[in-house]
């Protein structure tokens, strides 16, 4: 399934609920869209929602650490909720999991923002 992201917002917090794969094409294509969109409108709170991702390849990888220099490069957040058990497995094994800000759910993922209430 193509990757699909839907964006809502919680207080100044852009959550994105993606849905399918991370992969190579499409998948990272959609996932940089949405990232580059919200940075270019402003937001700087961003929280992914990945509790309907069930695979992500390498490209897939490459786009969410994209993701999160550009948000940290807007001096902004990325954060990330709801991993499924195959993609926390290989955040462990590329040891993306110490560089991602991954919190235990979304209520205590919006208290996390700086700034935030």
């Amino acid at each position: 399934m193509a990757l699909q992201g839907t964006c809502r917002e919680i207080g100044d917090v852009a959550v994105i609920d993606f849905s399918g794969k991370i992969t190579l094409g499409e998948g990272s294509a959609v996932l940089r869209k949405v990232v580059r969109d919200l940075i270019a409108n402003g937001r700087r709170k961003i929280l992914f929602d990945l509790s309907d991702v069930d695979y992500i390849d390498s490209s897939g990888i490459g786009e969410m650490v994209a993701a999160y220099t550009a948000v940290r490069s807007a001096d902004g957040e990325l954060k990330i909720i709801h991993l499924t058990r195959r993609v926390h497995d290989i955040l462990q094994i590329t040891r993306l999991f110490t560089v991602f800000d991954v919190q235990s759910d979304e209520a205590s993922a919006l208290r996390s923002f700086r700034g935030s209430a």
